[in-house]
């Protein structure tokens, strides 16, 4: 499924021309980047003969929630090992959480402590002892074959961009970008969490150097946001009509922006950005900004 490139006019990028890929069109449910990294997990899964998923993921995890509902049409079961214990007991109060139990997901709520242990050989075992044989899905879906599957968001008609921006969480979808990218491109990553650890994550995949990590608009770690980033992902909806979520897309065209203004691009730099969906998270963050008295994210009519 391929998705459309879409011209932005919006303040200060008349210096450059920029494009957005709108990945969070190509599913209505597992929208972006969720549907390249579980295409070819969930053919593995099948050729593998297996009938459970299970996987990792927090509150309102774009994850969790895409990969209970391709594991419901697909045939799986799926299981749901949940960061933070305090949230078993308000599942119906998440709508990410409600929405992944009504496709069939089991969840186990662990402390932050143990869950991250999530990737040491004993606590996969245990949760093997648990739950029985599983195909493994690594939380926010990063391993060989999702970077296979995030290759193809690029395609031929893109080779006209000079730059290619994404936003960066575990560092699967910007690998496979990388990998796909013609040697006059340069792909810029905008971290959507503080983090020491997504440069080394990254080399593990990268095939060539052409890319950086801009990490000045993480507004201070996974999931934070402020009056600011709300105020631009609503102004750029009204404007645009494009809606924007608040821990991943909108922080990294909020960037790319303020980049633009700053001369940070070169003039008349082509420049495309990947909007790798997650609208449904923006649930979630409205209930938590409104138990803030802050403005409400618009993200529909």
């Amino acid at each position: 499924m391929q998705s459309i490139n879409q011209k932005i006019e919006f303040p200060f990028s008349s210096n450059c021309t920029v494009y957005i890929k709108r990945e969070d069109l190509i599913h209505p449910i597992v929208s972006g980047n969720k549907f390249r990294k579980l295409k070819y997990n969930i053919l593995q899964a099948k050729g593998e003969n297996q009938t459970k998923l299970l996987t990792f993921g927090g509150a309102f995890s774009n994850h969790i929630a895409a990969v209970a509902y391709a594991a419901k049409k697909n045939g799986f079961q799926s299981i749901g090992i949940i960061r933070g214990d305090e949230l078993e007991y308000k599942v119906n109060e998440n709508p990410t959480l409600s929405f992944a139990r009504n496709c069939g997901m089991q969840f186990e709520f662990v402390s932050r402590e143990i869950y991250r242990k999530k990737s040491e050989p004993d606590f996969i075992e245990n949760l093997k002892e648990k739950h029985g044989d599983f195909y493994l899905i690594p939380e926010g879906g990063t391993n060989e074959l999702a970077i296979k599957g995030c290759q193809e968001i690029l395609n031929e008609d893109d080779n006209a961009f000079d730059y290619i921006c994404c936003s960066v969480g575990t560092g699967g979808t910007i690998s496979g970008i990388i990998n796909s990218t013609s040697e006059h491109q340069k792909v810029l990553g905008f971290p959507a969490l503080k983090s020491d650890f997504l440069k080394d994550e990254i080399c593990k995949f990268a095939k060539n150097n052409r890319w950086d990590l801009i990490s000045d608009y993480h507004f201070e770690g996974y999931g934070k946001i402020n009056d600011e980033l709300v105020a631009f992902i609503n102004t750029f909806y009204k404007q645009t009509k494009i809606p924007l979520d608040s821990i991943y897309t909108g922080k990294m065209l909020y960037g790319v922006f303020d980049l633009i203004k700053k001369g940070f691009f070169p003039v008349n730099s082509n420049i495309l950005v990947i909007h790798t969906g997650g609208i449904q998270g923006n649930q979630g963050m409205n209930i938590k900004l409104k138990n803030k008295n802050l403005p409400l994210i618009q993200y529909h009519d």
